[in-house]
């Protein structure tokens, strides 16, 4: 005899609810959390800023500059 399955069944429901629990727990954290950023993660996100923001290597420098006071600032 040749049963066929439809749908996800037991375990893909599972899978899925799993799935959907672990994007909502991080979502939940990326949102509400009150934490400040700490000091390698603000040096990190200033760092991208310059690269996205500055063409000029003059400018670079002073912003990379900035990033790193405030580094040392924060410690």
């Amino acid at each position: 005899m040749v049963r066929s399955q439809r749908g996800l069944g037991a375990f893909g429901i599972l899978i899925v609810l799993a799935i959907a629990a672990a994007i909502g727990y991080y979502a939940y954290k990326g949102i509400w959390t009150d934490e400040a950023p700490s000091c390698g993660s603000a040096f990190t996100a200033c760092m991208q800023k310059c690269r996205r923001t500055t063409s000029d290597n003059a400018a670079a420098q002073a912003c990379q500059q900035a990033c790193q006071r405030e580094r040392d600032a924060c410690r």
